[in-house]
């Protein structure tokens, strides 16, 4: 890897997501639910076997619990005729029954909680691993997409792709599979149970069924839109805070902190109100699931009593019939929650897969290797023609151009010229509408795009450097690179002096912004991290538009070395840094309108004489 690098977005540190960072939020749906599945399911079929094994542990720990109740009645069974046989005089409680069932029911609890341990232990490494191959077949998929994806694509919606929607679908995965067969198998189960003890009883709680399902769809309607409204109001007071801290030398430069203020707090109201509605709607769920429960207590208890008095229903029975009241109707509750949790999870998993499936560069074979032959640097641009995929304007109209070996181009013009466009294109970040450019005779297109990048050292404007150290950040440039190849690298990129004087020297750490140093010397180092990539054609963009006049001094001084026999394009505003170029192009409109020398240009006072002579004007 070097600055070489595969993407010039590389080149520079990505902006604030802001609200983009948003995901998946609560109560949005999938848009193709049964293909998703399908592809899901497709995608975790590696795990079959362990997710199999994860089924047949829950079912075997709820079935124990379900038993359980029953198990337990045997117990008040033995107790209440005991106490019947007692008050007769014709015997009294066998306490040896009662423990051994109490033992039996400590068994199954046990039991039921050690395969409850082993599904959960193996379920949680599934889902965290089914996440982590996501996150990598993400990443894997970001360097294999053409960099047009990103012209239409915002940095923030691709990571909240690896971040939000990726946990989305650990967590829910994790959650929703044990929860769902957990809550299926004790319905069913349950059901079972209630009626080998009464089905008289049985029918009384299912008539509480329509209750619940009226109030759960209730409840969940007029929550969900305030759940929904709440998830996009909070991403727009996270985007806030994050542009708010990310500029804040800004705010306070311009005394904006009062409006800055005053908008959170606008954002922060609307948050407020939609949380609470949000909770305090769904927290309702709780009470009117309960009263509906108790009042299918109060039937069992009064219709069981009745029962018991008959001797049709045994003490017992009625107290595991209460028991499963409560198992049965706690489940049902669940199973609006899960739902929603899986549309989740569909959803999330939707994002990913829209990601995984986007189109990839795809090339075919490269007719020629850069190992094979011995690249020079010729460079020629016949007719090109080039706009971007998402505006029907076209930035290079008719270029063409011939670069020898070892030349020494300047492209200068206004901004929007198609200046950057132009090495974007050298490099194959963006393929052409028309015409076709040749490197030492050969077409771009028969190289693969990776081993022609090989061959490119590039310097832009907006610097891009990592949290590593110092030393690590200029070797990005040839990881392979000696220490004493680094420090060469710097010495000629003027740098050298400046490292020693920090604490650590060139084992000095650049923090995560990267603003502990200054912009100069961060550009001074990804000057030296070109140096030590040695590349055969060099693209420098805007390299010394944060130095200093002294520092520009000797860093172009350094250039003029390091550009021997090299073929660099170098784009520049500030025209007194390419006097000395071999060629000077000037665009306009994405056309070539005048070409040349320095003193040629100047000697036809057109174009480029304009320019370079209102610059000096401005600067005097």
């Amino acid at each position: 890897m070097s600055i070489k690098a595969s993407d010039i977005k590389a080149s520079a540190r990505p902006p604030k997501m802001g609200g983009g960072r948003r995901g998946i939020v609560m109560g949005e749906k999938p848009k193709d639910f049964k293909g998703s599945m399908k592809r899901f399911l497709k995608f975790i079929s590696p795990f079959k076997w362990k997710l199999a094994l994860v089924v047949f542990l829950i079912i075997i720990a709820t079935v124990l619990q379900v038993i359980n109740p029953k198990v337990l009645a045997m117990a008040t069974d033995t107790l209440a005729d005991g106490v019947k046989a007692m008050a007769a005089g014709t015997g009294g409680i066998d306490f040896d029954r009662i423990l051994q069932v109490i033992f039996y029911c400590i068994l199954l609890y046990g039991t039921s909680a050690i395969f409850q341990y082993l599904q959960g232990f193996i379920i949680a490494g599934v889902s965290t691993k089914i996440a982590f191959n996501l996150r990598e077949s993400i990443m894997k998929k970001i360097n294999r997409l053409p960099v047009s994806y990103y012209n239409r694509v915002s940095f923030g919606d691709v990571l909240s792709r690896i971040t939000n929607d990726v946990d989305t679908i650990n967590q829910n995965l994790n959650q929703t599979l044990s929860q769902a067969i957990n809550a299926i198998i004790t319905i069913i189960g349950v059901l079972v149970m209630m009626l080998t003890i009464s089905w008289k009883l049985t029918l009384v709680v299912l008539l509480t069924l329509p209750m619940s399902g009226a109030v759960m769809a209730v409840v969940m309607k007029k929550s969900q839109k305030h759940f929904f409204r709440h998830q996009n109001v909070l991403g727009a007071v996270n985007g806030q805070v994050e542009e708010i801290y990310g500029g804040h030398v800004a705010v306070k430069a311009f005394n904006g902190e009062a409006d800055a203020a005053e908008a959170f707090n606008r954002d922060n109201e609307r948050l407020y109100e939609a949380a609470w509605k949000s909770n305090f709607i769904s927290s309702l769920m709780h009470p009117f699931m309960g009263f509906i429960g108790n009042l299918g207590y109060v039937a069992v208890v009064v219709f069981g009593a009745g029962m018991t008095m008959k001797g049709t229903m045994t003490v017992g029975g009625i107290q595991a019939f209460i028991i499963y009241t409560r198992n049965f109707t706690q489940p049902i509750s669940q199973v609006a929650q899960i739902s929603n949790q899986f549309q989740m999870l569909v959803a999330a998993y939707e994002r990913v897969d829209e990601f995984l499936n986007e189109d990839e560069i795809s090339d075919p074979e490269p007719k020629v290797k850069t190992s094979d032959i011995t690249i020079k640097g010729n460079i020629k641009f016949d007719h090109v023609k080039f706009g971007y995929e998402d505006t029907d304007k076209i930035v290079i109209k008719d270029f063409c151009c011939d670069v020898k070996a070892g030349q020494k181009v300047a492209i200068v013009g206004p901004t929007g010229a198609g200046k950057t466009t132009l090495v974007k294109l050298l490099m194959r970040f963006h393929d052409l509408v028309d015409g076709d450019i040749f490197v030492d005779g050969h077409s771009i297109t028969e190289f693969d795009r990776s081993d022609l990048r090989k061959e490119f050292g590039m310097v832009l404007q907006d610097t891009w450097l990592y949290q590593a150290s110092i030393k690590d950040n200029i070797r990005y440039g040839e990881l392979t690179a000696t220490d004493e190849q680094v420090v060469e690298a710097a010495k000629a990129a003027q740098v050298d002096h400046f490292i020693r004087t920090l604490p650590g020297g060139y084992d000095m750490e650049i923090n995560e912004e990267a603003n502990n140093i200054s912009a100069g010397q961060k550009q001074l180092l990804t000057i030296a991290r070109a140096i030590l990539s040695n590349a055969k054609v060099l693209i420098l963009d805007e390299a010394t538009s944060s130095v200093d006049t002294r520092t520009e001094v000797l860093i172009q001084e350094a250039m003029d070395n390091l550009m021997k026999e090299r073929t660099s394009f170098i784009i520049a505003h500030r025209l007194s840094t390419i006097r000395n170029a071999d060629l000077i192009l000037c665009l306009n409109d994405g056309d070539i309108v005048e070409q040349g020398t320095h003193d040629e240009l100047m000697a036809k006072n057109g174009f480029y004489a304009n320019l370079y002579n209102s610059q000096f004007e401005n600067n005097g």
